[in-house]
């Protein structure tokens, strides 16, 4: 495999990494049913404390899927693209695939 290949596949598995954990994906999934929210608006939907948010977000921003924009001493947060909820739609299909195949197996 050629480095620009390489580089292309680890810059992929950096943006899926990011979305690998359940708070992460809510979060993801808010930002892409809103404008933007604040980050007090996330750790309460989330349910954890803040710094925790805060480093979900952190790492969301790094891999380039959110963006912040602070606002005295608020800090409001919105997807970078919008085309992230198309994944979250292919991965639905995945999900309700293999349901399906379960469900095929059984019977």
């Amino acid at each position: 495999m050629g480095t620009k290949n390489l580089a292309k596949y680890e810059a992929r598995a950096t943006i899926v990494k990011a979305l690998a954990h359940p708070a992460r994906l809510m979060i993801v999934d808010e930002l892409s049913e809103h404008p933007q929210r604040c980050v007090h608006e996330l750790t309460d939907l989330v349910g954890t404390d803040l710094s925790t948010v805060s480093r979900h977000l952190t790492v969301l921003r790094n891999a380039g899927i959110v963006e912040s924009e602070k606002r005295g001493t608020t800090v409001y947060y919105r997807l970078r693209v919008k085309c992230i909820r198309k994944f979250f739609e292919c991965v639905e299909s995945v999900l309700r695939i293999s349901v399906q195949d379960r469900q095929d197996a059984l019977t």
